[in-house]
């Protein structure tokens, strides 16, 4: 399948106290196919909405390579709008990333004048009002604000504003996590038909291990800014090979007492990206620390199954 993001060892570093660094991201590389729904897994810090973000960029790499279609972006100065264009997100907070102020028509339309892909404000409402009846909205929302509508709306608004400049690849940076559980389903299922309807690619980046699972046909497993494991979805899911892997899917529900495994409890806390660990991130927690090696020599994704990587010194 053809690949539409590529990176290839892509390090992010803020700068920190005492000139250290903020390692949020520290050689990652990936790569997603065109029509994939891929997810980005991990505990609050891990690195997924800054990678997500890193892939539009909407953030600049500190080092690495970032491939669009083929194509390196991260060495130009300024992505042309025929690339901006393809690659669209959709925020995690739907309060916060719609102008209070502005009405729902203009707040889904801007990208249509900023691209001139509309010759009148006629033809910018026709657009608007197509696209709000995608979402399941209509015509009687183009002139309200987005603080008269509820929060499953303003996601609707959200994905509406994302996907009228008809872009192939969309971020969608937990976009139901702000919503009620019965709203969430409701936000899947539209994303997942307007992603048969409309061909695209997603990133689902998410904590959410059920939601993960439900809806994300790849995954990576992050953990302190690096990927832990990746594969397919349900491979990955019935046969976990990291042991962060391990413990994260052994504290998920499980109706059926028999499927059920022991809960792997971590010991001590998530160390701090300023001072990561040496080696493997997770050896100051992994209870298969093999010694030395886990301390000192970083484990690289090694592909142990078929389109199954894991980076762990258990599996050299």
């Amino acid at each position: 399948m053809n690949k539409i993001i590529q990176l290839k060892d892509v390090k992010k570093y803020y700068p920190w106290k005492n000139k250290k660094f903020v390692k949020a991201v520290d050689g990652t590389s990936i790569s997603v196919n065109k029509g994939d729904i891929f997810g980005l897994v991990g505990e609050s810090g891990s690195g997924k909405t800054t990678l997500g973000r890193i892939m539009l960029r909407l953030i600049e790499p500190t080092s690495g390579s970032v491939f669009f279609e083929d194509r390196e972006i991260t060495k130009d100065k300024k992505i042309n709008k025929s690339i901006r264009k393809k690659m669209q997100i959709v925020f995690q907070d739907p309060y916060a990333s719609l102008h209070p102020r502005r009405k729902i028509k203009d707040i889904i339309g801007s990208g249509l004048k900023t691209h001139n892909m509309v010759k009148s404000e006629h033809e910018m409402i026709e657009k608007v009002e197509n696209f709000l009846n995608l979402v399941g909205m209509g015509r009687e929302h183009l002139y309200r604000y987005s603080y008269e509508l509820s929060g499953g709306q303003r996601q609707r608004v959200a994905i509406a504003r994302a996907l009228i400049l008809n872009p192939e690849f969309v971020v969608l940076d937990e976009p139901t996590s702000s919503l009620d559980v019965s709203v969430q389903a409701e936000i899947l299922n539209l994303l997942m038909e307007l992603k048969k309807k409309l061909n695209l690619t997603y990133i689902f980046i998410t904590h959410d291990l059920i939601l993960a699972r439900i809806f994300t046909e790849k995954i990576a497993i992050m953990y302190l800014g690096k990927i832990m494991e990746y594969g397919e979805t349900m491979s990955v899911f019935n046969k976990p090979l990291h042991p962060y892997t391990e413990a994260l899917f052994s504290i998920i529900p499980r109706i059926d007492a028999k499927d059920r495994s022991k809960k792997i409890i971590l010991s001590g806390e998530i160390p701090s990206p300023v001072d990561p660990p040496t080696g493997c991130r997770f050896h100051t927690r992994c209870v298969r620390k093999l010694g030395a090696i886990c301390e000192n020599s970083t484990p690289v994704l090694k592909e142990i199954e078929d389109n199954h990587f894991v980076a762990c010194h258990l599996y050299t």
